[in-house]
């Protein structure tokens, strides 16, 4: 089923996990044989090199520009930063865009999105998932052990880190589903400068859908309360910009409803 064959209204249950990707992919959980950094040495740097700016850059543009009509606000608050990690967090609204723009968002710079294990099964591009910068999540103890490591190496080499923090994909939703603050523990911890990007939504005069991305920050992490209070208030600034920005979108192409119990 592709983006265009999803119905006009969808009803969920629970924001925090209900899933609505049209992709039906399964995958094993990432193990501690997994590898996560693809490029070490000589041939892995150019290895990263071709597949992420000679091919999916060049084919993503194409998409997004052909599609959305796709536009990035606020790029500018970015420049400052672009010598060192960050952390950056988007709305999960796009089965296919959210892969794509934070390469154009982050753009020059090479990107690292923290993914679903599902992702490296993608039929045909699943396994350049690594190269394009993915992390997917772990599945045990030595595995998370292995994923940190490879957050740290990124983090080192000055790269920032994309998540979702909605965890779960709501094709074109127009506001902001509540997220927990775990994934916030990484910027507390690095002391490294977070901001986040809005997709919204708007209707063009031929009835097709632009995105508009907004991005905002940086926000920074308070070390004179404890790291589970900070993470919570750092959490709360990101949302609460998020949804500001969200209410700027100005079409609905999908109306999302909480099923009653009746």
């Amino acid at each position: 089923m592709s983006s265009e064959q999803l119905p006009d209204t969808i009803y969920f249950t629970d924001p925090l996990h209900d899933e609505f990707s049209v992709m039906e992919i399964h995958s094993d959980p990432i193990t501690k044989d997994y590898r996560y950094i693809r490029d070490r040495g000589f041939w892995g740097r150019i290895k990263r090199f071709f597949t992420f700016r000679i091919i999916a850059k060049p084919i993503a543009k194409i998409y997004l520009k052909s599609k959305f009509r796709h536009e990035i606000v606020g790029k500018w608050k970015l420049k400052r930063y672009k010598k060192q990690s960050i952390f950056i967090y988007g709305n999960h609204t796009q089965i296919i865009g959210d892969a794509l723009m934070p390469a154009f968002i982050l753009s020059p710079r090479y990107i690292n999105v923290i993914v679903h294990p599902n992702n490296i099964n993608i039929p045909g591009i699943g396994k350049f998932v690594p190269l394009l910068g993915g992390l997917p999540l772990p599945g045990d103890k030595e595995a998370k052990k292995n994923f940190e490591d490879a957050i740290n190496t990124r983090v080192k080499q000055h790269q920032p880190i994309v998540i979702y923090p909605e965890a779960h994909i709501w094709p074109y939703y127009t506001g902001i589903r509540p997220f927990v603050n775990d994934s916030f523990t990484y910027p507390v911890y690095y002391g490294a400068p977070v901001f986040c990007f809005t997709n919204t939504y708007h209707r063009r005069k031929n009835g097709k859908v632009r995105i508009r991305t907004y991005v905002d920050g940086p926000f920074f992490a308070d070390y004179e309360i404890p790291a589970k209070e900070a993470r919570e208030a750092l959490r709360n600034e990101v949302y609460n910009t998020m949804c500001e920005r969200a209410a700027l979108s100005t079409y609905e192409k999908i109306k999302y409803v909480k099923k009653t119990d009746d």
